[in-house]
This record gives structure tokens, sequence and C-alpha cells, in this order.
């Protein structure tokens, strides 16, 4: 959990304007299943990607585990195909 919560913690110091919108909510104790939209301008690199700003929309698909209410284990996939093609353009 140490690294998850590092990572998150980076993504909030690269990404300004980040929000964690959900679009679609699945609760199957102990496991809760998200669908995250994520609508923002990354600063510098993300994914390995050069967004340098730009504005992009992206989701990403996770599945948490809880055990005594606390997270015990993450699962997750970010759409960086999405992101990949916007670069594009």
């Amino acid at each position: 959990m140490a690294g998850y919560r590092g990572m998150l913690e980076r993504n909030v110091r690269d990404i300004p304007d980040l929000r964690f919108e959900t679009d679609l909510l699945v609760v199957q104790p102990p496991q809760i299943g998200s669908r995250l939209k994520f609508d923002c301008r990354p600063i510098g690199s993300f994914f390995d990607l050069p967004i340098n700003g730009r504005h992009v929309i992206f989701y990403e698909n996770v599945f948490y585990r809880f055990d005594r209410a606390r997270i015990v284990q993450v699962w997750s996939i970010v759409d960086k195909a999405a992101i990949e093609a916007q670069l594009e353009v």
C-alpha cells in the first residue's frame, strides 16, 4: 500500500487539476470496483508520455479489496492507449 500511496501523491503533484470522477461503481463486499474518469492537464511526462500540460481525458478501471474498513489490495488498469491517441492529434 505504501507504493500505491506514493503513486497517488505523485499524481496529485504532477496533475494540478486532478479530480477523481466516478463513472461507474460496483460494490460487492469486501470488494469495490470503479471506473474513474480523468479530465485533466498533467504537467511534464505522465505514464512516460510527453503531455506537458495538454488536455487529456482517460479512464481507470480499479478494484479495491477491504479488510476491517481498510484497503488491503488494489488492482488498476489505466487506458494509456486513449492518452496516446489524443497526443497524436
